[in-house]
């Protein structure tokens, strides 16, 4: 007997959802609630000690957000999943799980602005320390490791410039230091990057850009890949100790390939209480089954975008990798064959004030801080996602002052271009 295994398309669609077992609704209905009756005391107590799955509150878990979670899990092959608030909210999870005070971890300095200043800013008040590496230089992340080091961070597919990382290289030194690597795929989406097949352990995702495609819920998830030891090294003690207030439980040991994703729920979201709400989980889920559809259109059109822009006489340059002369795009043939992504950047000779004046002339992009939506996007970073940060560190996270970021929408090509063309034709 054969098993059948669903393509991508099939799991968009169905992975983790069923017709509702109350109405036979076949949409996953909004669970609209604050809490959940237990079938008496036992029940109860069940599941306050982590003896039964089951709902007890929604800030906690919830029947739409399960679907949810288990359909993100299904696309990017990881064993269990944990959907949040936002973006941010999945990355403050993921570290408080694995982080003590006075511990460090090491990622990527080409990142999106929001997670360099929480890294860099808040999670100082945590007594977390970030060290910056280069992506495109594995042995930069090894030589910053010490003994108070927890793991590696970095972006399948770096905002804003939109380049691929190197994920199995710095897998391999991640595991050579006997350290998690945790990757951020909120830009290529399971659709064009796995990164728990090339050496990832954990997955993150703003659910709000890619995966709920439409600009209108925000929302994050963590992926456990099931694929690192807790127990191995003493490092993890909220995963390998006895938790006293689950009567000396012992996460890694109870839940095994799963146990990250649950660490992060019951002593993560428990207590800091980042939790998604049913209505977004709900949108969010609707925009997912067209994940591919919507995916391939992007990478389409950001292509014929990228390929235009690079012949303008007002372009200087283009960072795109899906153009066969970036110095990218071996990276992206062999990590993402289905296209390049649909967020890029690109110089304009006039600088920052041509910046501005060409994302102010534009009509049918919209000049929003967002990426992933249907609607072609577009942003000045060193005037807003990346202005509270230096100079220096504007053009080593790749948004110096000449720098346009487009998100490309799945609008006609032809109207995207024509829109690109006469907001360059308005600057002197």
């Amino acid at each position: 007997m054969t098993t059948n295994h669903p393509g991508f398309s099939t799991l968009a669609i169905h992975a983790g959802a069923k017709p509702d077992p109350a109405t036979g609704a076949r949409a996953t209905p909004i669970y609209q609630t604050t809490s959940f009756v237990f079938n008496d005391a036992d029940h109860a107590a069940a599941l306050f000690g982590l003896k039964e799955f089951g709902n007890i509150y929604t800030r906690i878990m919830n029947p739409t957000q399960a679907v949810l979670e288990e359909k993100v899990a299904a696309l990017e092959g990881g064993t269990a999943a944990l959907a949040v608030a936002s973006g941010h909210a999945a990355q403050m999870l993921v570290f408080h799980t694995i982080m003590k005070p006075g511990s460090n971890f090491v990622a990527a300095k080409r990142l999106y602005g929001g997670s360099i200043n929480q890294f860099g800013h808040a999670f100082k008040n945590f007594g977390w320390e970030v060290r910056w590496a280069d992506p495109a230089d594995p042995a930069s992340f090894a030589a910053l490791v010490d003994e108070n080091t927890q793991a590696f961070f970095i972006e399948s597919l770096a905002n804003p410039g939109g380049t691929f990382v190197d994920i199995a290289a710095i897998a391999e030194v991640a595991q050579a230091h006997g350290l998690p690597l945790i990757v951020d795929n909120t830009m290529a989406s399971p659709y064009l990057v796995r990164p728990l097949e090339h050496g990832a352990d954990i997955v993150i995702h703003s659910l709000t850009k890619f995966l709920g495609g439409h600009g209108n819920s925000m929302g994050g998830i963590l992926v456990d890949g099931g694929t690192f030891d807790w127990s191995a090294s003493g490092r993890y003690p909220m995963l390998s100790e006895p938790r006293p207030e689950y009567a000396g439980l012992v996460l890694h040991q109870t839940f095994g390939n799963f146990a990250f994703a649950i660490a992060a729920r019951v002593l993560g979201l428990r207590d800091l209480g980042p939790a998604i709400s049913p209505f977004n989980a709900f949108m969010i889920l609707t925009g997912i089954e067209t994940l591919p559809l919507r995916m391939q259109r992007h990478c389409d059109n950001a292509a014929a975008v990228a390929q235009w822009l690079k012949g303008h006489d007002k372009v200087s340059w283009v960072n795109y990798a899906g153009l066969e002369d970036d110095p990218n795009h071996e990276l992206q043939t062999r990590y993402s064959p289905k296209g390049a992504g649909a967020v890029f950047t690109f110089g304009l000779k006039g600088g920052y004030e041509a910046g501005k004046s060409f994302v102010e002339g534009l009509k049918l992009f919209s000049h929003l801080a967002n990426i992933g939506d249907t609607r072609s996007l577009v942003i000045h970073p060193a005037s807003t996602t990346h202005r509270q940060l230096t100079a220096e560190q504007q053009v080593a996270a790749g948004a110096g002052p000449d720098v346009v970021r487009l998100s490309v929408g799945i609008e006609d090509i032809a109207d995207i271009i024509a829109d690109l063309d006469q907001s360059l034709a308005r600057i002197a």
